[in-house]
């Protein structure tokens, strides 16, 4: 077999290949003898059909299915011979497929990149430092209480933080317009659902009664047809409830699954899954800042095949997440490229750290992430039981705790600056980097 590569790019690799023709027709001539022993000819019994009629009948499809196989099987000798990696599957061009000649084709393929991981030393990561103290704990129970708020109808005038039952009919330039009507609609007051100048209308409203507000769309109001137009809606309460925060009992904790303890327990609970979060959150910023700084450190040039393959597998997710009855396919590419080309290079960079320190995942970790996360559930020794009794599962772990010694091991060169910083704002959102 006759090998020649041409390289036309940083990573794309163009290969000449030629296969002998004995070769081809040694191929050939055992398909057709294995065509032989199962063909049925009239007049012939099966396996006593001459080489002749099989040749004369069959020769034809068993070329093409040869020289499909010669193709494919050829392919991956010469990339192992050339010490190639190819990053997708071939584009194939003949060039020679006549009958008593050499084969020979041409592939055109990409090639993963080759490059050592540097720049450690230069990645500077702040590390959050911060503790759930009985303060946090406290604003925490507040926001539990906050979120299972029940209402009570009361005879008062509404005020903000009230839920109203309203029926009511907008207008605008004195027609009634799409969308604008609506029938027992719960509302509260100052939680910025409705348009501005809505809610701040009915506050002092009383239930039995009809108020005529004039509010005003935003001028970037989705709607087109309405932004920036004075509206006119006729409201009529039906009724005004009050806020009322459950109280800190054995009711309220049985909600969270907290049977025994009471208060001191369920306060135990609550701190326990504070300093989980707390945990995960300061870990996965740390993270981050690694990721970005590998990035920014190590410019890689990708396979586009891979990029494409990526974006291909976003999509499906995309899908998989809005719902909708939709071909994948029909998204744009362009959504999705820059993500892609993000997490195909950061695959790459892991890939090699891991390559170049030889890391492999420490199972003693392993264990402990599960346990970690099995102890979110109510009979977390199950859990456990499950993801070492589900390979696929188990090799996902083994895949982040891997990821996580790569962050280690970047974290031991890198330039890290310890910060203290409140609950709060250790586990707030990172900003999303701003466009320039």
């Amino acid at each position: 077999m006759q090998v020649s590569v041409e390289s036309t790019s940083a990573l794309e690799r163009r290969m000449t290949i030629g296969v002998p023709a004995e070769r081809v027709e040694n191929e050939v001539t055992k398909r057709l003898q294995q065509t032989a022993r199962r063909a049925k000819v009239a007049g012939f019994r099966p396996g006593k059909v001459p080489m002749s009629v099989i040749r004369q009948r069959f020769e034809d499809s068993a070329r093409q299915e040869v020289l499909g196989d010669l193709i494919q099987s050829s392919f991956y000798e010469a990339v192992v011979e050339q010490k190639l990696n190819p990053a997708g599957a071939p584009s194939v061009e003949p060039k020679v497929f006549e009958k008593g000649k050499d084969l020979e084709f041409i592939a055109t393929f990409e090639v993963f990149p080759e490059f050592k991981v540097a720049g450690f030393e230069e990645i500077a990561i702040e590390r959050l430092q911060a503790e759930v103290g009985d303060a946090d704990v406290d604003n925490m129970l507040d926001i539990l209480r906050k979120q299972n708020t029940r209402f009570e109808a009361v005879e008062r005038a509404a005020e903000n933080g009230d839920q109203l039952n309203i029926d009511f009919v907008g207008k605008v330039d004195g027609e009634v317009f799409a969308g604008g009507s609506a029938k027992g609609t719960l509302l509260v007051l100052g939680s910025g659902r409705m348009i501005p100048g809505f809610e701040e209308a009915l506050v002092g409203v009383k239930a039995g009664e009809e108020r005529l507000i004039n509010p005003t769309f935003p001028a970037d109001y989705q709607n087109l047809d309405l932004a920036g137009k004075a509206a006119e809606f006729t409201v009529t309460v039906n009724s005004v409830s009050a806020p009322q925060l459950p109280e800190l009992n054995d009711e309220f904790f049985s909600l969270f699954g907290i049977k025994e303890g009471g208060l001191e327990g369920f306060r135990a609970e609550v701190r326990k899954n504070m300093e989980r979060e707390l945990r995960q959150a300061t870990k996965s910023k740390v993270k981050n800042q690694v990721m970005d700084g590998l990035l920014a450190a190590n410019p890689v040039e990708v396979p586009k095949a891979l990029i494409g393959n990526e974006v291909n597998r976003l999509r499906v997710q995309a899908v998989q997440q809005f719902g909708g009855n939709i071909n994948p396919e029909q998204l744009p590419a362009e959504l999705f490229e820059e993500q892609a080309k993000r997490r195909v290079v950061l695959g790459l960079i892991v890939a090699e750290v891991v390559k170049q320190f030889e890391l492999k995942p420490d199972e003693a970790r392993v264990r402990e992430l599960i346990e970690e996360m099995a102890s979110a559930y109510q009979e977390p020794e199950q859990v456990v039981a499950w993801y070492y009794k589900n390979d696929q599962q188990l090799n996902e772990v083994r895949s982040v705790v891997l990821e996580e010694q790569v962050v280690d091991t970047v974290l031991q060169k890198a330039k890290v600056t310890d910060t203290s910083v409140s609950y709060e704002e250790a586990v707030k959102p990172a900003e999303a980097p701003k466009a320039d």
